[in-house]
């Protein structure tokens, strides 16, 4: 017997630093491990004082762009494995991400995923390769997070879905960069123990709506994902840093920005 799906949701509101989070609660990564998995594959490239080689690059926009698995298990062999990306999300100021042997099953909080996403939005050479990544996923992973978009407005998005043992029910995840209202938010909806992908993927929006709504007071609409990612003019992508820090809340939370700086990535990486 279960007691039914638990779903944790946190935003950012990159102009002002507001943030709020719901939920609470540890959850299980599945896909959307991949971001970090990448992060942590430019900091080793960095710290060799190397740029990626051109099977890195292959790996990384599979497993980014087509959510591969494979690609992901190249790279999480280069990054150190287990111990190799949990140093690298220390690094980035992740503190409640825990990876896992396999690493579909790393444990997170929504607040942290909302901390990496901050972190791949700010400026940067490599963090515009991050992102341009999450700009191309392909059209059927374009739900979640995408779903809350403006009309003709650009979004980043990883998602994460997979169905447990034995019970069978369904882990759903969706992170990434929306514009809604006018404004930009960084979101992180986390959820488990849903009867199917499809009732997950509801619930998901549905938390998504209600994080950028209480966030910021932002509407977003009530609609299917958008099929294909808008680009604006001159293609570059320049989303601001924001100022706000997120908490893990074991409840209902909003909090005010506040003066501390977004943590850095200690120094430019070179995809």
């Amino acid at each position: 017997m279960t007691d039914g799906p638990r779903v944790s949701a946190a935003a950012l509101d990159l102009a002002s630093g507001e943030t709020y989070a719901s939920g609470g609660g540890e959850f299980v990564t599945a896909s959307v491990v991949k971001v970090d998995i990448l992060t942590g594959l430019l900091l080793t490239a960095r710290d060799a004082g190397r740029g990626l080689t051109a099977a890195e690059r292959a790996h990384a926009e599979a497993m980014i762009v087509r959510s591969d698995n494979d690609a992901a298990t190249a790279l999480w062999q280069v990054v150190g494995r287990a111990a190799g990306l949990d140093a690298a999300n220390a690094r980035l100021g992740l503190t409640r991400t825990v990876a896992d042997a396999r690493w579909g099953l790393t444990r997170t909080t929504a607040a942290d995923r909302v901390r990496l996403l901050r972190q791949v939005l700010a400026p940067g050479d490599a963090r515009a390769y991050v992102r341009e990544l999450l700009e191309r996923v392909v059209p059927e992973q374009a739900w979640g997070v995408p779903a809350l978009a403006d009309p003709g407005t650009r979004w980043a998005v990883k998602n994460g879905w997979l169905p447990r043992d034995p019970t069978g029910l369904w882990v759903v995840n969706s992170t990434g960069c929306v514009t809604v209202g006018g404004r930009v938010y960084a979101v992180a909806v986390l959820s488990d123990g849903h009867a199917s992908m499809a009732e997950g993927v509801a619930r998901v929006e549905e938390a998504a709506r209600d994080a950028v709504r209480r966030c910021g007071g932002a509407a977003a609409p009530t609609r299917a994902a958008p099929a294909t990612n808008a680009r604006s003019q001159g293609g570059g992508s320049s989303a601001p840093q924001g100022r706000g820090e997120l908490r893990d809340q074991p409840r209902t939370a909003r909090t005010r920005p506040r003066s501390a700086a977004t943590p850095s990535w200690r120094g430019e990486l070179n995809p």
